[in-house]
């Protein structure tokens, strides 16, 4: 189904009733509302007005639509900055941010907890039983614009006993941080700093117990607002809207208090800011890299065991890239379809209208910022749910046969210790997620643990840091396993394993690494055997016993063979990143479909889901009965059958 989210605050009162008509009249069922409207809600301290939201809400279910109702935590009101400018987040310099904007405030904050609580019991008191609410989005994007983190006197209290729970003595924690190096010992927890302003780089292991600790305040934080929910809104489902690629905390934790996830997909604003070269960037600046939203899709469709929607869908050209270009036409119905395709339950625009005012005046809405004007990107919504009528149900998503293990932990270690400045864990994790998809297989993205059973193949492009109960699921696994640069390569104190790498997963890689090099741009390392192509950004020194089915060019061992798991010891280019995924899918027995860059495909079910992200057309197989679309799939266009 569709949704829309809708600030009815920010139009006059008289236009409610028509916009939800015309909602009901494109197919939206869902409005997601109120996450930003906390000055409204009480606009001076313990002065609610819920009049306004109680008639829109009764406007909006009197037209057949169905409520999400987002707590106001994301945008402190001036009054209460005022009142307690201590909850206002710090920078690392010491310097306290300003109100203006949003997200100004620290999770570390006992004061803003506090608040929190209070309106959003006020708020579930009031609506929670509500009849056109069905469910509660928490906050709106944790950490968006750099705010998981801040560094002020809340943050170094908090961080001083989560590290008395998590080491009981100084002794303890010096040992386990190995501050005997440089004179860094404490004689108790109340001489622990911040792991920031250091001459030099801070302690790594001090920085990653930092980053576990504003990970966790998040978990708890959320926790907190789904625990006041559920009290006074029974029935009501709770979700959080994540955001695309963002690592700053741990979105499986997080997401274990809700009933599903959520996440905004903006594909053509990813594009631009997190692909690495101008080449990719400019080919795909107006439909977005083919694989971009669908990682994002099967990422938080593991967060939400199974369950998520898309919160926020782009309508048309974004405001906060440093580009914005528009999407070729096709595209907003290509991109509701292919979050359709690998599992939402609900894909709902971002915005009803577009603002013409404050600071998103150029993010596009389905409507122009006029009373009853269907921008472009709403015209294609209405055609989808015309089509959405036209196939109904949808069947069920089903597991795929390819998993790649995802680890936020494994993100913060590769940070703290980079070694090489282009070696990052989101894109490593992205590009080992392409080849698998151009051969037209579906992946399911797992949390380090999982169980594992019923995957043929499972891909660790890196796991720095490995529990007992991680090594048990990989031990427990009958896939072909493949493990990447500097898996086991770490302790959980961020320290080398007294074995050397790969560590606690030396008895399944076969694997004992003596050296790293992290290559400069330019610097690269033939591959040959089985597979074929080079080592960029890093290669490793490998010591092993088991079967080599590729060497570098001094005939040191770059990808081993250890009964079913494989290692590759290096950051692999585009040739011998595809040359080892195939040569993986082929020892898992999978059956392959070679795409062009530009075509996808997806399973839900019985049904099959093409989509063409710009280039030559595709015919759909031979046999293939179409449900929607034609025969041969042509630019930013879709097609679904069944065989």
């Amino acid at each position: 189904m569709l949704g829309v989210c809708y600030y009815p605050e920010h139009w006059p009162e008289a236009w409610w009733p028509d916009d939800a008509r015309r909602m009901r009249e494109m197919g939206i069922v869902f409005v997601r509302i109120g996450e930003f409207a906390w000055s409204r809600l009480e606009p001076s301290r313990d002065a609610f007005d819920f009049g306004w939201l109680e008639r829109v809400m009764d406007i909006l279910g009197g037209a057949g639509l169905k409520i999400v109702l987002g707590t106001p935590t994301a945008a402190p009101p001036k009054w209460l900055m005022d009142e307690y400018p201590e909850i206002r987040p710090v920078d690392e310099q010491g310097r306290a941010y300003g109100f203006g904007g949003r997200r100004h405030y620290n999770f570390s904050s006992d004061v803003w907890r506090s608040e929190s609580r209070r309106i959003v019991e006020r708020l579930a008191r009031h609506f929670g039983q509500h009849p056109a609410l069905v469910g509660w989005q928490t906050d709106n994007e944790y950490g968006c614009h750099g705010t998981v983190f801040s560094w002020g006197a809340d943050d170094l209290k908090g961080f001083r006993d989560w590290l008395r729970r998590r080491y009981q003595t100084a002794d303890q924690l010096n040992e386990a941080w190995g501050n005997v190096f440089w004179s860094m010992e404490v004689r108790s927890f109340d001489e622990v700093a911040l792991p920031a302003m250091t001459v030099t780089e801070p302690n790594p292991a001090a920085r990653l117990d930092f980053w576990r600790f504003k990970s966790e305040e998040i978990v708890s934080y959320n926790s907190m607002q789904c625990e006041i929910v559920r009290a006074h809104s029974p029935g009501r489902w709770i979700t959080h809207n994540f955001m695309g690629f963002f690592n700053s905390f741990d979105a499986w934790k997080v997401g274990g208090a809700l009933d599903f996830a959520s996440h905004d997909s903006y594909p053509l604003g990813l594009t631009e800011t997190f692909l690495p070269t101008e080449e990719e960037k400019c080919r795909w600046a107006e439909t977005s890299h083919p694989d971009i939203a669908p990682f994002n899709h099967d990422l938080y469709r593991g967060i939400g065991r199974g369950r998520f929607w898309v919160m926020e869908q782009q309508p048309g050209p974004v405001n906060w890239a440093p580009w914005n270009p528009v999407p070729k036409p096709g595209m907003v119905r290509l991109r509701t379809w292919e979050a359709l395709a690998h599992g939402a339950e609900v894909v709902s625009y971002f915005r009803w209208r577009q603002a013409p005012f404050a600071q998103e005046q150029f993010h596009a809405g389905l409507n122009l910022p006029g009373l009853h004007e269907l921008s472009v990107g709403g015209r294609e919504a209405t055609v989808v749910g015309r089509e959405l009528e036209t196939v109904g149900v949808l069947p069920e998503t089903e597991q795929a046969r390819v998993a790649i293990v995802y680890d936020y932990e494994a993100i913060w270690a590769l940070r703290v210790l980079p070694q090489g400045k282009d070696f990052g864990f989101s894109e490593l994790v992205f590009r080992w997620y392409e080849p698998v998809r151009r051969l037209g297989l579906d992946v399911d993205l797992v949390a380090p643990g999982a169980p594992l059973d019923g995957y043929a193949l499972v891909l660790v492009p890196s796991l720095p840091i490995v529990p007992q109960a991680t090594v048990g699921a990989f031990e427990a696994s009958e896939a072909v396993i493949v493990f990447g640069p500097r898996s086991g390569s770490k302790t959980p104190n961020c320290t080398t394993p007294a074995n050397l790498p790969t560590g606690p997963l030396a008895d399944l890689t076969g694997a004992r690494v003596t050296q790293v090099a992290s290559l400069r741009p330019g610097l690269k390392d033939a591959v040959r055997g089985e597979v074929s192509g080079n080592a960029v950004r890093w290669r490793e020194y490998v010591e092993t016993d088991a079967k080599v089915l590729g060497r570098f060019e001094n005939d040191d061992p770059a990808l081993i063979a250890n009964g079913r798991s494989l290692y590759l010891a290096c950051w692999p280019d585009e040739k011998l990143l595809a040359s080892t995924m195939r040569y993986a899918v082929q020892e898992a027995g999978l059956e392959v479909l070679d795409l062009p860059e530009h075509v996808r495909i997806r399973r839900r079910g019985g049904y099959t889901f093409c989509f063409n992200y710009g280039g030559p057309d595709w015919a759909c197989p031979a046999g293939a009965k179409l449900v929607l679309g034609e025969s041969v799939v042509k630019s930013q266009q879709i097609a679904i059958w069944v065989i």
